[in-house]
């Protein structure tokens, strides 16, 4: 043994040296076979590069990051699921689009249909609420009304200041019968700490069955499981009769950090409150995520509740998107309405770091005559993605689309688009890759002309709290900071 250990002393620089170089190399070749596979060329090339500069730390990244795929378990529900909704949507006839309606709508209602299984449906009414405190107010407004059942989702769900009235809310309806059913990302609250925990002995104080999405279990399936895929959908149904989605957290508008009081920084909405036959489709994306962390799978009688007001006129159409999904529903329907478009693109994006297929349509429409301008924040608040996104400005810009710059301190975290004067899709969706392939997340494409008039109200606020970003102003920006934004937009792609 004495020997043996002399020997390592001796030579163990040269043997180590060695080593280290056959592990290098082989995961150097490991890379090239594994990385490609149904990969999109830059993110291939992002992660090539990782590894090729330091295979030790790349590869192992690679391997607990570099696939976007539900746990197996998962992956075996999300088919029972897609099955029955297709199977259900077999039956359903798409209720018709308004006469005046452009002949390239009826595609994004196919496309949308074949992706997601869920129909167009009319009839339906839809208010918007921008107000950050008053959409909270509203919501616990809605709960103090309910006789049946209360199902709430939330990416982001705390108890503090803001969101107090919204819980008693739920506790009441508790109290007096009514079923609530909660369900929260896991790890999207858990990071808030203190006011995630006073959510949680709240609704266990008044038996209200809830559950974290998603939670971080990294080897309950048997192999490793990415923990960044989340479910980041913003969803609230009240008995099937008033649906909320949209892109606001719950939790207060500066997020309970300290850091952010400080700097006065707070968000900025968009939600959308809807009536009619629409929001048993709500319900029935709901009870997919109900199933999926309860086993439990709520009767049809009771999510598909016949609407009490028809009044409505608008034609509604639900978009769920995720990695459970075969396609990537939410850049496909995306694509599909900026390649469409005639005269005009409005769209509001808190991150917009597109992939090249996005970014193409938008620069091809600008160039075709249509006025294309895209709402983003003057500030980040996720230094990556705000320097990744920066990098696409100026291919933007040179193409002629219009950067509309939201003010600090605040940060514009509402996501939406208009097509022309013919239809909206609004939800919990950035247009990133992170929300492409990573997150499940939920869009509503609406059409009205009506509608596209709220619509355009919102963008005019927004617009009025923006500066325009000119081209010879981008051009003056720091060399440092070129370079800055074009190394995170490729870290961006990593994916």
């Amino acid at each position: 043994m004495a020997e043996v250990w002399q020997w390592l002393l001796d030579h163990g620089v040269v043997v180590g040296t060695y080593t280290f170089l056959v592990i290098d190399v082989f995961l150097r070749i490991l890379g090239l076979i594994l990385v490609p596979r149904n990969r999109r060329p830059g993110s291939a090339l992002a992660w090539l590069l990782a590894i090729m500069v330091l295979p030790i730390i790349g590869f192992p990244l690679y391997l607990l990051l570099g696939k976007a795929e539900l746990p197996r378990k998962r992956r075996e529900k999300q088919k029972v699921i897609n099955r029955l909704m297709h199977v259900r949507a077999h039956d359903i006839v798409d209720s018709e689009l308004d006469a005046d309606a452009p002949s390239w709508l009826q595609s994004a209602v196919n496309l949308n249909r074949e992706l997601g299984a869920f129909p167009l449906t009319g009839n339906n009414s839809v208010d918007l609420e921008i107000d950050y405190d008053a959409s909270i107010a509203r919501m616990a407004a809605d709960i103090r009304t309910a006789r049946h059942d209360v199902n709430v989702l939330f990416y982001i769900m705390t108890r503090d200041a803001v969101t107090e009235d919204f819980f008693d809310a739920l506790g009441e309806a508790a109290q007096r019968g009514v079923v609530v059913r909660v369900l929260y990302d896991h790890l999207g609250s858990l990071m808030h700490g203190s006011a995630y925990r006073s959510m949680r002995r709240f609704l266990d104080s008044h038996g209200i069955e809830h559950h974290p999405m998603m939670p971080i279990k990294p080897f309950s399936d048997g192999a490793f499981q990415r923990p960044d895929l989340r479910n980041h959908r913003k969803l609230l149904i009240v008995d099937g009769q008033i649906g909320w989605m949209g892109s606001q957290n719950m939790i207060a508008a500066h997020y309970d950090k300290r850091s952010n009081i400080r700097r006065g920084l707070h968000w900025q909405e968009t939600m959308a409150r809807l009536r009619g036959p629409i929001v048993a489709e709500m319900n029935l994306l709901f009870a997919t995520d109900w199933f999926y962390e309860s086993a439990e799978l709520i009767s049809e009688d009771e999510l598909l509740q016949a609407p009490a007001d028809t009044s409505g006129t608008y034609e509604c159409q639900l978009v769920p998107s995720g990695p459970g999904y075969v396609f990537e529903n939410n850049l496909a329907l995306f694509n599909q309405l900026f390649y469409s478009a005639e005269h005009r693109i409005s769209a509001v994006s808190p991150y917009f770091v597109p992939d090249e297929s996005m970014l193409a349509a938008l620069v091809t429409a600008a160039r075709r005559g249509v006025d294309v301008e895209l709402f983003v924040s003057e500030i980040g608040d996720q230094f990556l993605v705000f320097h990744a996104q920066r990098s696409y400005y100026d291919a933007l810009l040179a193409a002629g689309v219009r950067i509309w710059l939201y003010q600090a301190p605040t940060i514009l975290h509402a996501k939406h688009v208009t097509i022309d004067d013919s239809v909206t899709v609004i939800g919990s969706s950035n247009m990133d890759i992170r929300s492409f392939l990573l997150d499940m997340e939920s869009s509503m494409m609406i059409g009205g002309t009506d509608f596209m008039a709220k619509m355009h109200q919102v963008e005019d606020v927004y617009r009025s709290r923006s500066r325009e970003l000119t081209r010879d102003e981008w051009e003056r920006r720091p060399v440092p900071m070129r370079l800055l934004d074009n190394l995170c937009r490729l870290a961006s792609a990593v994916v």
